[in-house]
C-alpha cells in the first residue's frame, strides 16, 4: 500500500453540491482499493488563470492509500471525469504523510484560539473607543467652562 496526496480543482458549480460529489467519489476509490485517510476541503478559490471557462475552482486535498497499481486507474477516471477542472496525484513517503498531518493539526489548534484573541482585542478596542469618547466629552466641557469663566471675568 503506497500512500498518495491527491490535489482536486472541482468545478465551481459543484460547491453546494460537494458532499454529493463526495459520496460518489468514495465508491470510485473503493472500487480502486483505495482508502481515504484525510480530506481538507478548501472551498472556493479564484484560479491564477482560467481553466475550460472557469474562473473559479473548488479545492480539496485528500491523502489516501491504496496499490500502485490502481493509482493509474485512478489517475484515468479522474481525466474523464467532468466535475474535475484539474487534479494531480502524487506518490508521498509516510513520514511525509504524518508530518503533513501534524501540521494541519498544529494550524487548526492555532486557528481557533487566534479567533479567541481576535475576540478579546475587539473588546478591548471598544473598551479605548468608549474611554477616548469620555475623555473627549470632559475635555469639551472643561474648555466650555473655561470660556464662561473667562467671559464672566
Amino acid at each position: 500500500m503506497n500512500n498518495y496526496e491527491l490535489v482536486l480543482i472541482l468545478n465551481p458549480d459543484l460547491s453546494s453540491k460537494f458532499d454529493d460529489f463526495l459520496a460518489k467519489f468514495e465508491k470510485t476509490l473503493a472500487e480502486s482499493k483505495f482508502k481515504i485517510n484525510k480530506l481538507e476541503n478548501i472551498g472556493r478559490r479564484q484560479l491564477a488563470y482560467s481553466i475550460l471557462n472557469h474562473n473559479k475552482g473548488h479545492y480539496s486535498i485528500l491523502q489516501i492509500s491504496g496499490p500502485s497499481e490502481s493509482a493509474i486507474e485512478l489517475e484515468t477516471k479522474l481525466k474523464y471525469d467532468n466535475s474535475v477542472i484539474r487534479h494531480l496525484l502524487l506518490k508521498v513517503d509516510s513520514s511525509n504523510i504524518e508530518k503533513s498531518l501534524a501540521i494541519l493539526e498544529l494550524r487548526e489548534t492555532k486557528k481557533a484560539p487566534k479567533d479567541e484573541e481576535e475576540s478579546k482585542d475587539k473588546i478591548k478596542d471598544d473598551e479605548v473607543e468608549t474611554n477616548d469618547d469620555e475623555n473627549h466629552k470632559e475635555n469639551a466641557t472643561n474648555n466650555v467652562s473655561k470660556e464662561i469663566v473667562k467671559e464672566s471675568e
